[in-house]
């Protein structure tokens, strides 16, 4: 059985009712998150799954005000799947935790599906400066789109982290992965399954700290590794 672990907020208390929960997985990223939350949007509540940090990254993110959730096993799948099973809220964004997005865009992607236009909203990334989206992460993408395309006639551009679809919904799917094929399966289920998808631009900033994923060529290969097994 999986089971996850939460922790509440600052003083211990339970944060109020939200119309949105925002899963936050982290790894190592305390210089990132008092800036992160600083722009979280009303009506959205912050929880942060903590990956195996090292840095007090969990400790901060309680300190700040976010529910917090342990997930020792490691994974970008393990971590969004431990924050969906933590959350009550009836719609669920995700992403990344790293200082690359802004949350104030959140009502962007999370706004369609609250008032039931879209089933499942993805954030297409839009650099703002040099070195934003390296280009061996930017043409992995590429070439993951184009075959989502090709295979279920689907037009993205993106796989990007930020993301928002009902709780119901999401728990339905029956999402398996627990690697960085997680993005990649929910899109094909949620195809699947007769949803309907949108995407909209939103702003994305070079990360704060050193990347273990995609920043990184051999972490972009591993990525991509896994949404192939995905697609198969």
């Amino acid at each position: 059985m999986w089971t996850v672990t939460v922790e509440l907020g600052k003083g211990g208390e339970v944060p109020p009712p939200a119309d949105v929960d925002v899963v936050l997985p982290v790894l190592d990223e305390r210089d990132a998150l008092p800036g992160l939350l600083a722009t979280l949007p009303v009506g959205h509540r912050a929880i942060v799954v903590d990956n195996g940090s090292t840095d007090g990254s969990g400790d901060l993110a309680r300190s700040l005000g976010a529910i917090v959730v342990s997930e020792p096993r490691r994974g970008f799948g393990s971590a969004c799947f431990a924050g969906l099973t933590a959350a009550t809220a009836p719609v669920v964004a995700f992403c990344d935790a790293d200082g690359s997005f802004d949350l104030g865009q959140l009502p962007l992607v999370t706004g369609p599906v609250l008032a039931g236009a879209a089933d499942l909203v993805l954030g297409a990334r839009r650099p703002t400066a040099r070195g934003a989206w390296p280009l061996h992460a930017r043409l992995a993408n590429r070439v993951l789109t184009l075959e989502l395309r090709r295979r279920t006639g689907l037009r993205l551009t993106d796989l990007g982290p930020m993301r928002a679809a009902s709780r119901e919904g999401l728990l339905g799917l029956g999402l398996a992965d627990r690697r960085s094929g997680w993005p990649l399966e929910m899109v094909l289920k949620a195809r699947a399954a007769g949803w309907r998808l949108q995407e909209v631009e939103v702003a994305y900033s070079p990360r704060i700290g050193r990347s273990k994923v995609t920043g990184t060529v051999l972490g972009t290969a591993r990525a991509v590794k896994d949404m192939a097994s995905a697609l198969r």
